[in-house]
């Protein structure tokens, strides 16, 4: 299997160098389509308003949610043409209200293979950049690579790091990673404070790295104490010991009536790794 169709969601101008050079080199190392959306937020929130005002400011908020969508497709084509690529590509402009654009992006991202986004924190990011990565995972059910700050530094990369802790969440991820951990020189299947009780713990990362393996991937184990406060920070530091290009985890949700929204450590992980992240839930 490979990656067929990429979507990345643009809803900030300053995010387009990032996440479209990086879903456009992803799409054309697999010879893949490029879906780009170029979502208009309507933020109106109608509350206590004189008699009247509420219907112009809803106008006049659309109106400017329509030209960012304009504006966010005209940047993203000028970015795909600055790739200089052998790319097929398309564009959608639309717009939604910032409560309603889940289903929209879930939509959308239902029917891809790979969802390509930038990290959503950030001075410059809204809370609309978090409500897309999260309607692309949790209700579009989507892989959603995260581009760190500094972008995607290869299309193909040789060195995987997987956090592995034998959840269903993590398991996702890694069969939707397989065409990626498939063509990598290593994946290292990282295991942090292993249960002493648990079903693996006898080997720790065993049977995950013997299916890998069959597929033919070049899979090893590294079982690490947490030696730091947070595993994230584990994490985060045996990735720059490993030199490693890219990180698969599975991502966790809490909410009182869904799983929808991003658990603290999916959260740590995402704001402190300095590679792309691949998760699924």
């Amino acid at each position: 299997m490979a990656y067929k169709s990429i979507l990345t969601v643009a809803t900030n101008a300053a995010q387009i160098p990032l996440s479209v050079p990086g879903a456009a080199r992803i799409a054309e190392a697999n010879d893949g389509h490029l879906d780009i959306l170029a979502l208009g937020v309507d933020r109106t929130q109608i509350g206590y308003s004189y008699v009247g005002s509420g219907a112009v400011m809803m106008q006049v908020s659309l109106e400017r949610a329509e030209t960012d969508a304009r504006d966010l497709e005209k940047a993203a084509l000028a970015a795909i043409k600055a790739e200089e690529l052998d790319l097929r590509a398309s564009t959608e402009a639309a717009v939604a209200q910032l409560g309603a654009l889940a289903e929209l992006v879930a939509q959308r991202a239902r029917f891809a293979d790979l969802v390509v986004l930038a990290r959503p924190y950030g001075n410059d990011q809204g809370p609309e950049a978090e409500a897309v990565v999260e309607a692309a995972m949790f209700e579009g059910q989507a892989p959603v690579l995260v581009l760190p700050a500094k972008g995607l530094a290869t299309a193909t990369p040789k060195t995987i790091v997987i956090a592995w802790n034998q959840s269903r969440e993590a398991m996702n991820a890694v069969r939707r990673a397989l065409p990626l951990l498939k063509s990598a020189d290593l994946v290292d299947i990282t295991v942090v404070d292993p249960p002493s009780h648990g079903p693996e713990r006898s080997d720790p990362g065993g049977l995950l790295c013997q299916m890998l393996v069959r597929h033919g991937v070049r899979a090893e184990v590294s079982v690490l104490a947490k030696t730091l406060p947070r595993v994230s920070d584990v994490l985060a530091r045996h990735l720059r010991d490993r030199n490693a290009d890219m990180m698969v985890m599975g991502a966790y949700g809490h909410s009182r009536f869904r799983e929808a929204i991003l658990g603290g450590a999916t959260r740590n992980m995402l704001e402190q790794a300095e590679v792309p992240v691949l998760m699924a839930h």
